[in-house]
């Protein structure tokens, strides 16, 4: 396996201040500040880095705002980055530095491959008992507070040509389509065997260029439920959720995001291998969520925002007149 997944992303933004709160509630670790940037931590070590717009360590923007400004993949060993280093040099802008090397895809993000940094971590998760399989017993399933994200899981970009875009990450550093909205978009795998997707490409009517989100990957579906609450309880406005996904079977909250686009909370998406064919979807509301809460739920209520809470101690207790 060489593209082992996300080991680094960069947003360019003009609140940092407020960046700066997001992604303490959003559950980073904040391991280094500066006056023009901030650098963040999931649990495995991936890094979010939030500098100023304008600040001239940072790629080229793609689109107007606040945005991602660049990706970093994680390889699997020094041979596989000297392999890519090969490859990049007769791409568009290369980079080339001792512990890293890039060049930009054709939807004019900059991208870049240095040996991962992360790390190997263990973590508790929940079990989950079904009809036929019943591991949890004698015991409850976790509950949480807030959320505590293992590490950036994928990014998804509108792209002016998803054809284009999928190309080059498959021909010149072994991507994997899982599935496809014909013409329109592409799920991406780093290898082989992993995750549903580590990159998404989406090809609107218009072939608008941007960022659209990208998601952090929790232990499971009541980390992102716990996580969700504590963003809505600090005031951040949700975009969608929670909910699931169909093609990927993840569950998600998606928010809006300070520093570009917008940033979601997932877990229990679909694992591939070599087996796994690629399918072909239509686009439509009930592809892309199963079932989705509109405008999310109240972290204090612990019920859709805006709905009015049950006055009795129980959900069966009538109102007394």
């Amino acid at each position: 396996m060489d593209v082992l997944g996300i080991d680094e992303i960069s947003y360019g933004a003009d609140d940092l201040a407020g960046c700066k709160t997001f992604f303490l509630d959003w559950g980073l670790a904040l391991i280094e500040e500066g006056a023009d940037a901030l650098v963040f931590e999931s649990l495995n070590g991936c890094r979010v880095i939030v500098r100023r717009s304008d600040d001239p360590a940072l790629p080229p923007a793609f689109e107007a705002g606040p945005t991602l400004r660049e990706v970093v993949w994680g390889v699997s060993s020094q041979e596989v980055l000297e392999r890519f280093r090969g490859i990049v040099a007769a791409l568009p802008q290369p980079v080339d530095t001792p512990d890293r090397i890039g060049c930009t895809d054709p939807n004019g993000m900059a991208v870049r491959f240095q040996v991962s940094k992360k790390r190997d971590i263990e973590v508790e998760c929940a079990q989950m008992n079904t009809w036929s399989h019943r591991p949890r017993m004698n015991q409850r399933s976790p509950s949480y507070e807030r959320a505590h994200p293992i590490e950036v899981g994928h990014v998804v970009f509108f792209v002016s040509d998803v054809k284009a875009c999928e190309a080059f990450y498959c021909d010149h550093f072994g991507f994997v389509p899982s599935d496809r909205y014909p013409g329109r978009g592409a799920f991406l795998r780093c290898a082989n065997v992993g995750g549903h997707h580590d990159l998404f490409l989406l090809q609107t009517p218009d072939r608008k260029v941007g960022l659209n989100h990208v998601a952090f990957t929790v232990r499971d579906i009541h980390e992102v439920f716990g996580g969700g609450m504590h963003i809505s309880r600090q005031g951040w406005d949700t975009q969608l959720g929670p909910g699931r996904h169909p093609v990927s079977s993840a569950y998600f909250w998606y928010f809006r995001n300070p520093a570009g686009g917008l940033i979601e909370y997932y877990a229990d998406e679909d694992q591939l291998d070599e087996q796994w064919e690629a399918r072909e979807f239509e686009p439509g509301p009930t592809v892309f969520a199963e079932w989705a809460i509109d405008g999310g739920i109240d972290g204090h209520t612990r019920r859709q925002r805006d709905a009015k809470a049950p006055e009795g101690k129980f959900l069966t207790d009538k109102t007394k007149s």
